[in-house]
């Protein structure tokens, strides 16, 4: 469906450009400070919440990109997980559906759990 692969695409976008208006002026501010970062992240209990929230959705869709491109053969599984890795799951997840929808269309394949 071209209508859902642009959905996808479009929030890609979204999900480079917003985190990113937000994260590249902390770097030029802070640089690569990993315990600034951590410290910051986790300075009040709505930060931490979501920063958690965040990191236990980064590896549960690290899994998901895993096994579901695995059980449909799709190629390249490591490009959704580098952008999950650097940019972060609003990257990662519309990317990988992306990803998948092509690969699905392209080998004609049924949605169909097992």
């Amino acid at each position: 469906m071209q209508n859902q692969k642009t959905i996808y695409l479009l929030l890609c976008v979204v999900g480079t450009v917003l985190p990113m208006s937000l994260f590249v002026p902390w770097l030029i501010d802070h640089g690569i400070n990993l315990p600034v970062f951590f410290q910051e992240l986790f300075a009040t209990s709505i930060g931490g919440f979501f920063g958690l929230d965040v990191i236990v959705s980064a590896v549960a869709l690290i899994f998901f990109v895993v096994f579901e491109g695995t059980r449909i053969g799709m190629k390249k599984q490591w490009i959704p997980i580098v952008a999950t890795l650097t940019i972060g799951v609003s990257l990662g997840l519309p990317l990988f559906l992306f990803m998948r929808q092509i690969h699905i269309e392209k080998n004609h394949q049924p949605l169909h759990a097992d």
